[in-house]
């Protein structure tokens, strides 16, 4: 025993002497960034809200009027109704297709349907198709992030849609189809402070526009910060921590609607619906990657209109224009979000 304590602390020496000898041997100014390698930013800013990859949730505004529907195509006398409610179901998923750190490429698909409780509908030409079906918009869409160094990137969306009312999925056409599209060219300034600026076309308003667009992401502190995407949405953001966020601010919501209306020039109209959301939102972590969200706010009709488009062109004529009232609205959704 007591030569193989001799051994195992002559042993000890040995391995002290060497890791001695090692140490003096090592330059450690010998060690850094390797020459020649490039370097790339990434699309977050420190504590931003989470990506969501898979969305489901449903959305409930109270009651609210519908004015100045027309009785007829042929004839100027109008009628107004009374929404009980009007629900509406949204759903989305955006997979990653390619994620490395030269480029993101993100493909998606989305759903949202609403259907207004009428208080009564009769059998207006308007008003009974919006009361007995859904008024849809489903599509598809993709995203492409593309840093060019650490400091500069490139954001491309695409996206498109079809809506309308359809009694059937043989009235399903090619003049239902909206193309969205946004082009941006950022800087990361920091890893809590992201700038871009591009152009847009977007049927948010209810009619389609070509805009500038401004996105900013900046993270002020642990506690807040803010997710800007103009004139779309913009929020101020407050962190909890790094499980339950709060943010305030508005969204623009909308698209352009095909209807069968007889008694049309062309016995169809295009149905613009642009809505505002001023709103309160809080997002809390359920767990893993599931998340809940739950938001409240006003729904604000910015365009609620009937429009016939003659033959494609952008020659429109106005069929009638409702000042929907502006309800108070409700939303629960459960999201899976990225790592």
């Amino acid at each position: 025993m007591r030569n193989l304590l001799i051994c195992l602390a002559f042993f000890i020496s040995l391995v002290s002497a060497a890791q001695e000898d090692s140490t003096e041997l090592i330059d450690y100014s010998q060690f850094g960034d390797a020459i020649g390698v490039k370097r790339y930013c990434n699309q977050k800013v420190i504590n931003q809200s989470p990506q969501r990859i898979v969305s489901l949730g449903i959305e409930r505004q109270g009651a609210f009027t519908m004015p100045d529907l027309p009785l007829s195509a042929m004839l100027p006398a109008m009628q107004s109704f009374s929404i009980e409610q009007m629900t509406a179901l949204k759903a989305q998923v955006s997979i990653p297709v390619l994620s490395t750190n030269k480029v993101i490429w993100q493909l998606g698909a989305s759903y949202w349907g609403s259907r207004f409780a009428f208080a009564d509908p009769g059998n207006h030409q308007l008003a009974k198709p919006l009361a007995t079906r859904t008024l849809m918009s489903t599509g598809i869409n993709t995203t492409i992030f593309k840093p060019l160094n650490e400091k500069n990137f490139l954001i491309f969306q695409a996206s498109t849609d079809i809506n309308g009312i359809f009694q059937k999925i043989d009235d399903i056409n090619s003049k239902a189809l909206t193309v969205s599209a946004t082009a941006l060219y950022g800087w990361k300034i920091s890893e809590k402070n992201m700038l871009g600026i591009g152009l847009a076309r977007t049927y948010r308003a209810g009619q389609v526009i070509h805009l500038p667009v401004v996105l900013w992401n900046k993270t002020f502190n642990d506690k807040w910060g803010m997710e800007l995407l103009l004139p779309a949405r913009g929020h101020l953001r407050y962190n909890f921590s790094t499980a339950s966020i709060v943010q305030l601010g508005f969204e623009l919501e909308g698209n352009q609607f095909w209807m069968q209306v007889p008694g049309s020039a062309n016995g169809t109209i295009y149905l613009q619906r642009g809505e505002l959301k001023p709103r309160v939102m809080w997002d809390k972590k359920l767990s893993g990657f599931l998340w809940f969200n739950v938001q409240a706010g006003l729904r604000y009709n910015w365009r609620f209109d009937g429009m016939d488009i003659y033959n494609g062109k952008a020659l429109n004529q106005r069929y009638f224009t409702s000042a929907l009232g502006n309800p108070l609205y409700l939303g629960f959704s459960l999201h899976f979000v990225s790592p």
